[in-house]
């Protein structure tokens, strides 16, 4: 018989089962209450009364974790200090979802060889994971690949779905399913209502196909996730984060029954891929916030320790602490432009 499957496929390797991965790297008891409060300081603060402006700040990808690991203690230095009005999640992305090619992320290749050695990539960035948690850190990811919560979503305490990916019905089956808060992006063309409609899809209840703990094919139920949210980050036509934009997502999730909760993305086509502007992005959402929109609850910082970004794959050793995706904050602008908010704050 003539072969009319896997025609393009060369290799099928399995992966160990989810369960087998948190088994090998578990967290204890103490850690997993922490999770749960993180989370629920998340939701408070996006959708409730805590009055603090929450800040998703760090690299735009983890690809060296020694360096991501010295930024996060900056940064749990930093929080610590400025805690009774900022509560700061770090980022820690390892899903890079590509326009066109390019290095997919430290999950599909985390030694940077295109060797895609994904058991280590999952052991790897849960690794990561752990130790923030055990630092003291909320977690902040871009859930990307369907089946990768199974690995991870029990140390992540809030994650994104991407512009990409907003309008997918695949992603917001997934995001139903999800235990931690999410904000689902406006689209790459700067479509807002698909947006809103992804939040109002991922809060119903949905049967979908997925795995179980031990990589078993299964037909997954939902409750539906209550505490999804907008996030603003430019499109095609240019930024949206002017005070008239931010009134009318305001207004457009009041028409549709949501909580007015917004959370701008400094980035992305919000500084026009200039990661330079993002402080001025910054400063124009926070003069917003404290003109009286209640809704401006939270943003987005992409930071590094050291700024710009590098050349990716190099000639020669990468440079220590600089983004191999897009380009970040230097350390110093960043704490900064967090210890100036946080005096505007007050």
């Amino acid at each position: 018989m003539s072969q009319v499957s896997d025609i393009n496929i060369q290799v099928t390797d399995p992966l160990p089962t989810p369960r087998e991965i948190r088994n090998e790297l578990p967290i204890t008891e103490a850690q997993a209450t922490q999770l749960t409060e993180y989370r629920k300081a998340i939701a408070e603060i996006l959708f409730g009364d805590d009055p603090r402006l929450m800040v998703i700040v760090g690299p735009c990808s983890i690809h060296d974790t020694e360096a991501g690991l010295e930024y996060a203690r900056r940064l749990k230095a930093l929080s610590d200090e400025l805690s009774d009005r900022m509560f700061m999640v770090m980022r820690a992305y390892f899903e890079k979802p590509r326009t066109s090619v390019g290095w997919k992320g430290l999950i599909m290749d985390p030694e940077l060889d295109d060797s895609c050695n994904l058991p280590l990539g999952l052991r790897r960035g849960r690794q990561f994971l752990r130790d923030l948690l055990a630092m003291g850190i909320p977690t902040a990811t871009e859930l990307l690949d369907p089946i990768t919560p199974q690995y991870i979503a029990d140390v992540i305490a809030w994650s994104a779905v991407g512009a990409r990916t907003s309008e997918s019905q695949t992603h917001r089956q997934m995001a139903s399913g999800l235990s931690m808060p999410l904000g689902f992006k406006n689209t790459t063309s700067g479509n807002l209502q698909a947006a809103v409609n992804a939040i109002k899809a991922a809060s119903a209840s949905m049967t979908f196909m997925g795995i179980d703990e031990d990589g078993k094919a299964s037909a997954v139920t939902t409750k539906g996730n209550p505490h999804c949210h907008i996030i603003l980050r430019g499109g095609s036509n240019g930024p949206n984060y002017s005070d008239e934009d931010l009134d009318a997502c305001a207004e457009l999730l009041r028409k549709n029954g949501l909580i007015e909760s917004i959370t701008v993305d400094c980035s992305h086509a919000n500084s026009n891929k200039d990661h330079r502007l993002q402080p001025e992005v910054m400063r124009s959402v926070i003069a917003k916030r404290l003109s009286g929109l209640k809704a401006m609850r939270a943003v987005m910082i992409e930071g590094n320790i050291n700024p710009g970004n590098q050349k990716f794959p190099s000639n020669g050793e990468l440079a220590y602490g600089v983004s191999i995706t897009d380009a970040c904050l230097g350390w110093d602008e960043t704490e900064a432009l967090l210890r100036e908010t946080y005096q505007k704050l007050g």
